[in-house]
């Protein structure tokens, strides 16, 4: 069984329109609400590839059996912590030349019982878990350090711990020393003190991680593709998207196929390979932070991997 604490769960509002003018009237094309929140993206994933996975998430009372609904039929486990407040709302604005605008909400802010009855519920999911996730934004109310907590939990249980946030929870959570963390390319800058723009800065970047105390560091690059190192050397995998659809919530399947590499005990090359299939896949697809198991499995062939 795979965690994925994926706590600042959201509703996911994915608009098209013509083009994006402020100050302006606009007319939507099309309109799709999801679960969203980078947990819930990981989560599905996971479940679309043949791995066994609990979400342990927020749900509202107004969208609980819809978040419900959606997770059972994609076969991820619920864990679903109802808070009195409304869930965070997403939306994300695609202009008919295929750039998107993002819009993120502040979500909810969490009691000292709320906040408990989610540490809790995580407690007893990674009990019987082999690898957990810690993934996306923090709810208000938690310090930046949870994180970096929750992976010395997760690790003091001998389990692997893989974290996906950004500035100061990320900041904190490198200085656990989890198995696996994946910055992108502007929050690893961040972490080593300098711009990451190219491979081969992303290839200093993990290295520097590695020196760190993590396992596995990994860094996403967009098109540049990630790079990835281990105690067996440090790998560099691309696949350009060839129709660019929707690379909102990309980095999150990315994620997903790195765990489920990792539990499955895949050596670094072929799982970054897989990893930046289920990120493709998702660029490709119209729905946000999704990649299916069939597109996924057709792209695999197409990924370049190389050793640096």
């Amino acid at each position: 069984m795979i965690t994925v604490a994926g706590f600042n769960t959201a509703i996911d509002r994915f608009i098209q329109i013509d083009a994006l003018k402020p100050g302006q009237v606009h007319r939507v094309r099309k309109e799709k609400t999801y679960p969203g929140g980078k947990g819930v993206h990981v989560a599905q994933t996971i479940a679309a590839l043949g791995e066994p996975v609990r979400l342990v998430g927020l749900v509202d009372a107004a969208h609980e059996q819809f978040i419900a609904r959606q997770m059972s039929a994609r076969g991820v486990q619920l864990r679903g912590v109802e808070i009195n407040g409304p869930l965070r709302q997403c939306l994300a604005l695609q202009e008919s030349g295929g750039s998107i605008t993002e819009i993120l909400g502040q979500g909810p802010q969490l009691s000292q019982v709320e906040q408990d009855d989610l540490l809790r519920e995580f407690g007893r999911s990674v009990e019987n878990s082999s690898l957990v996730i810690l993934s996306g934004s923090l709810p208000r109310g938690f310090a930046d350090a949870l994180y970096a907590g929750l992976a010395e939990y997760v690790h003091g249980l001998g389990k692997r711990c893989l974290v996906d946030a950004s500035g100061e929870v990320l900041r904190k959570a490198v200085g656990a020393k989890p198995f696996l963390v994946k910055p992108n390319r502007d929050e690893v800058s961040e972490l080593v003190g300098h711009p990451v723009i190219n491979i081969e800065a992303a290839h200093m970047a993990v290295k520097v991680l590695r020196e760190r105390g993590i396992a596995m560091p990994v860094v996403t690059m967009g098109d540049l593709g990630a790079v990835a190192a281990n105690e067996t050397g440090i790998w560099h995998a691309q696949l350009a998207p060839t129709r660019l659809r929707n690379a909102v919530g990309s980095g999150d399947c990315f994620l997903a196929g790195l765990a489920v590499a990792i539990k499955r005990d895949m050596p670094l090359d072929e799982a970054l390979r897989l990893a930046v299939a289920c990120g493709v896949a998702n660029a490709e697809s119209e729905e946000t932070g999704f990649a299916e198991r069939s597109s996924v499995e057709a792209l695999l062939p197409k990924v370049t991997v190389h050793r640096l």
